[in-house]
């Protein structure tokens, strides 16, 4: 499985063109996704972005009523908010406005790798975020359990 990995610091022109970074351009090609989906995050004044097999996971692996008021949750905060974006020949994405503006974001962004998704900030806004997040962790002390899997 490909991952999104690191944090890269890009700027973002005028027209609201942003270059994805390689990395992230060649874990989409692994996972033999045509672009990035990118969506408000529902949790953060960021961005959320990820692969079409992740959001096809989310429609197939949810344990929710179908009907429930958090399925349709869910389905109106990542789905109906939901841009599919494909890079130019220099790797570029246009960010669409209404989600510039819900994170933030004018001059520079952020891409975060969160594993099988990734995020997009505004960087001072990340920074805030990080610190926030480092502070919780080394209260909370979280265990984490890995568990054995199998190569088939």
């Amino acid at each position: 499985m490909a991952l999104f990995v690191s944090t890269f610091f890009n700027k973002i022109d005028i027209k609201g063109r942003v270059s994805v970074p390689a990395s992230f351009r060649t874990t989409v090609t692994m996972q033999m996704s045509q672009g990035i989906f990118i969506y408000p995050s529902f949790t953060a004044n960021a961005i959320d972005g990820c692969c079409g097999d992740f959001l096809e996971q989310l429609v197939t692996s949810t344990t929710l009523d179908f009907f429930s008021s958090e399925q349709d949750d869910i389905n109106t905060l990542i789905f109906s908010s939901a841009h599919h974006l494909t890079w130019d020949s220099e790797g570029r994405v246009v960010l669409p406005k209404e989600i510039r503006e819900h994170a933030n974001i004018t001059e520079q962004v952020a891409f975060v790798g969160k594993g099988r998704t990734f995020q997009i900030w505004e960087p001072i806004a990340l920074k805030i975020h990080t610190e926030k997040a480092r502070n919780r962790a080394l209260q909370n002390r979280p265990k984490i359990t890995l568990h054995a899997t199998e190569n088939k």
